[in-house]
């Protein structure tokens, strides 16, 4: 998809998202921010979306958040505002393969849920890696692509509706894990079933 067709999408996911998807990834989003609140810091949510594990960061926790759809960051301040988070430091619409912030800007990286979704995914760890510091990690939690089995027909038949539903379901886990200058700390699947993984990487 390219990022007019991604910001399409989550215009029309924006109203419903916490309800629907949100849900159905708060376990995934927990665990992320979990560690992050043990690591501490300056962390930046790539596509943060409508904000759902903001209030989740311990005040200690410096976080900025960029996303490429608009609708989905006003969910998201909306939430600052109303929660008065002011470890928050900035929301900003930005595309994600060219990010206007300078190199080693952030101690720790949040990917959640967002690999299968941007356009270009290798250009954007390529950019997440440039504004992670050295020695600082970047956590990933996606649906991988399966080499056998029911999940694998499920991907078969959702992949060609990658525009309507604002995300590729048959993404290859290869995809993240070949950044140079990253290497894996970090493996776990989560449930239901296994369906999601996390990967922690550190930038070398």
């Amino acid at each position: 998809m390219d990022i007019e067709s991604v910001r399409r999408s989550y215009a029309r996911w924006a109203p419903i998202y916490d309800l629907t998807f949100g849900n159905m990834t708060g376990r995934g989003r927990r665990r992320v921010v979990g560690t992050l609140n043990r690591l501490g810091g300056r962390v930046l949510e790539v596509g943060v979306g409508t904000g759902l594990s903001l209030p989740q960061y311990l005040p200690r926790v410096e976080v900025t958040g960029i996303d490429a759809s608009a609708e989905m960051l006003a969910k998201a301040r909306e939430k600052v505002a109303e929660l008065g988070l002011t470890n928050v430091r900035d929301l900003s619409v930005m595309d994600a393969r060219s990010m206007m912030f300078p190199d080693a800007s952030f101690d720790h990286i949040a990917a959640i849920h967002i690999m299968s979704v941007v356009p270009e995914p290798e250009r954007v760890m390529a950019e997440m890696t440039r504004v992670v510091r050295p020695g600082g990690t970047i956590i990933i939690v996606n649906h991988f692509s399966s080499d056998k089995g029911a999940l694998l027909l499920a991907e078969r038949v959702f992949a060609p509706l990658a525009g309507l539903i604002g995300w590729h379901s048959d993404f290859e886990r290869g995809r993240v894990l070949s950044t140079p200058g990253l290497r894996l700390i970090e493996e776990a699947h989560l449930p239901p079933f296994g369906m999601m993984t996390l990967l922690r990487l550190r930038r070398d």
